[in-house]
């Protein structure tokens, strides 16, 4: 079950362009994610995207996705009144080291918004060696 989590914390994603749209549409977050992927060379097997209700007339409302992979999952999570997206990438590296092709999605999509400042962090997942039953 060795794999890579990979997230980043995606702040001053300033408005404007595609990018934004994505922050409060759903077709729109949806459009890149799924065009990420397949360019990272990733396999979608499955997708959820929901656009949340505005807090009042006028103001923002962010999206959340989830790309189902045949290696894991992508969820992004978008607060465009706080120009700010978090991004979570996990993949399986059980048939083979799918760490280049996540680290190029999460590359993409951290580009597409185009943040003033991110945090990442790469977490090793599962036993680097077999387990034995307890």
């Amino acid at each position: 079950m060795q794999g890579l989590h990979l997230t980043a914390d995606l702040h001053g994603c300033l408005p404007g362009g595609r990018a934004h749209a994505a922050m409060t549409d759903r077709a729109a977050l949806r459009e890149l994610c799924l065009a990420a992927v397949q360019r990272s060379g990733l396999a979608p097997v499955g997708e959820l995207f929901h656009r949340f209700e505005p807090a009042g007339p006028g103001e923002p409302a962010g999206v959340t996705g989830v790309v189902l992979l045949a290696e894991s999952h992508l969820a992004v999570h978008t607060w465009p009144e706080l120009g700010a997206v978090t991004l979570d990438v996990y993949v399986c590296n059980f048939g083979a080291d799918n760490s280049a092709r996540a680290r190029a999605l999460l590359a993409a999509l951290e580009q597409a918004f185009a943040p003033a400042q991110a945090e990442r962090h790469e977490i090793a997942r599962g036993a680097r060696r077999p387990i034995a039953p307890a």
